[in-house]
Order: C-alpha cells, then sequence, then structure tokens
C-alpha cells in the first residue's frame, strides 16, 4: 500500500476540511478502498497508485477553489468528486505554458484537452461554448506557447466590436480607448501568461497584436497565430472575410457562444453560418464545450443550466 502526503500551509483547516472533518469524510467514502486520515494541517492518503492520484487531484483542486474563494463547501466537495469519477479530468503533465507567478495553464477538462488536441491536428479549428469553459483562455496559451516556441512569428488577436446591450459611442476617448473595454479579456489572459515588461515589447514591436475585426481587411495573415474571439458577433461577410486572411504557415482559433449572440435581432450571426458551411471540409476541427467546463465560480454552471432550460422552454412555446 503507497502512502502521501497533502499539506495544507496559509489555510483555514475548518473552512478547508469543514465540521468535524466532514469534507474529508465525504472524500473517504467516495473511495473505501483507501485510507485518508487528516492530522493538523497534513492529509495522508493510503491506497493504490491509481486512487492516490484520483485522491490527490482532488484534493487539489478544492485547495484551488479555497485559494479563489476562501472556503470550501460540502457541495463543493461532492461536484469535484463527480467531476473527477466521470473521467472529465485530462491526463496530468499537460502544461501548456507557465505563467506569472509560477501558475500553471493546462487544459483542465476533457473537452479542454481535446481543444488542445485538435489544434495541434488542424490549421483552423472551431471552438464552441458557453461562458466560462476556458476557450478562450486555452487558445490564448496556445498562441504564447507557439510564440515563445518560435513555431509562429507573432499573434493575433481579434474580437468583433459589437456592444453587448451597451453604448459605448459616447464615452470619451479615441478609439482605442473606445474599444478596449471589448479586448479586456485577452489583455487579463495574456497578463497571466507573460511578464508586463515582456508584454510590453511584444506589443510595441507588432509580435503580438490586439485588434479589433475590422482592422483585419485587406490583410494575409503569414506564419502567425491568429484568434479570433467572440465570432457569435460576426455578420456572415465578416467571418467569411476573415477566413480567407489566412495565410501560410499559421494557425486560426475561431472561439464563439451560440447562447450570446449580441447582434441586431434581423442579423444573422456569421459563426452559425460558417459552422454549417464548412462542417464537411477536411482540415478543419470543430470542438464543443460544455457547462461541465466551467472553470469559474460553481454557480456559473447552474446559471448555465438556469438558462439553457428556460431557452428549451421558450422555443416549445413559441
Amino acid at each position: 500500500m503507497l502512502e502521501k502526503v497533502f499539506t495544507l500551509d496559509n489555510v483555514s483547516l475548518i473552512d478547508f476540511l469543514g465540521v468535524e472533518n466532514q469534507n474529508i469524510k465525504e472524500i473517504a467514502s467516495a473511495f473505501p478502498d483507501s485510507k485518508i486520515i487528516s492530522r493538523g494541517n497534513e492529509i495522508r492518503i493510503q491506497g493504490s497508485e491509481p486512487q492516490i492520484v484520483k485522491i490527490d487531484e482532488i484534493l487539489d483542486s478544492l485547495l484551488n477553489h479555497y485559494n479563489k474563494f476562501g472556503k470550501v463547501t460540502h457541495e463543493n466537495v461532492v461536484s469535484y468528486i463527480h467531476e473527477e469519477q466521470s473521467s472529465h479530468q485530462p491526463q496530468k503533465g499537460e502544461v501548456l505554458v507557465f505563467g506569472n507567478r509560477g501558475l500553471k495553464i493546462q487544459p483542465k477538462t476533457t473537452n479542454q484537452k481535446e481543444l488542445v488536441d485538435k489544434v495541434q491536428e488542424n490549421d483552423l479549428v472551431f471552438a464552441i461554448g458557453p461562458a466560462g469553459t476556458g476557450k478562450t483562455y486555452i487558445s490564448v496559451a496556445l498562441a504564447v506557447r507557439a510564440l515563445k516556441n518560435k513555431e509562429v512569428r507573432k499573434i493575433i488577436i481579434t474580437r468583433p466590436a459589437v456592444e453587448a446591450g451597451e453604448n459605448l459611442g459616447f464615452l470619451p476617448g479615441d478609439l482605442k480607448e473606445k474599444i478596449d473595454p471589448y479586448l479586456r479579456p485577452i489583455y487579463d489572459a495574456l497578463n497571466d501568461m507573460i511578464p508586463s515588461e515582456k508584454l510590453k515589447y511584444y506589443r510595441e514591436n507588432g509580435l503580438i497584436e490586439i485588434a479589433p475585426l475590422a482592422y483585419m481587411r485587406g490583410r494575409t495573415l503569414n506564419n502567425a497565430y491568429i484568434l479570433l474571439d467572440e465570432a457569435q458577433n460576426t455578420t456572415p461577410m465578416q467571418i467569411k472575410m476573415f477566413l480567407t486572411r489566412m495565410g501560410p504557415d499559421s494557425k486560426v482559433i475561431i472561439t464563439g457562444d451560440r447562447s450570446q449572440i449580441d447582434l441586431p435581432r434581423k442579423q444573422k450571426s456569421g459563426l452559425i453560418e460558417a459552422l454549417a458551411v464548412l462542417k464537411d471540409v477536411k482540415g478543419i476541427g470543430f470542438v464543443e464545450l460544455d457547462d461541465r467546463d466551467v472553470v469559474r465560480h460553481r454557480l456559473v454552471k447552474s446559471i448555465i443550466k438556469a438558462y439553457k432550460s428556460h431557452d428549451e422552454e421558450r422555443k416549445i412555446q413559441d
């Protein structure tokens, strides 16, 4: 029988372990062939190697959850146990980028790992899924890795500048200042992955370009890693224009969310049309992410499910 010690540093034990160690008891009941002993800030795991690996993954996920939210509930424990036992976790060691402060950026779900695999197999990949599933974050990480490994000369990240129910036209500032709010999630991802001074150098020297989709017209994008984010807000003409910019030695990832189209009511989404038109074209990869892939606050999964049920009921009534 093997043994591993999981140490809890700078953690409130009652908030992590639960009252009378109920959280650890819940994990132990899910793995009856193993033995889990909690003493002070140490958790000793005894059992077979596969079981120890699974329990260690759950504890590591719970520790990440604690560091983000300050508490681990019984529901959190049950959720992470269910995810592990449903084999919805990728193999270890698939670190895409070592980010700032030692942050390991890697796929955390099976579908995120499939996205990584599809990008390796294809030069053009569509990643479709709801908010919080990591499709943009993983895509940015893949681009950063390619740049660091000198597989491409530059990264180009673009989004359509479509307002999500808000009007930014009257805000003060030049075009860049008006557009930046649309691109904020991209900046946040890059700031996790690249030191600020190096990121500044990359941007000033054109190695990383972040721009509205309209800036892509008339260009041929060679030897580049290109990400089109929020593609559900493109028109059919815009996405066709973007797709035909693809040059030699380039990789393209297109991400989008069918449930968050902010176009005018009568305007057809270019993403929806492209998925139908290109579904049988060889050399294009398609990845569907869902609520199981959500890596934000645990409530996001419930919110997505609730809205999905509401939309389905409305379609039936209509």
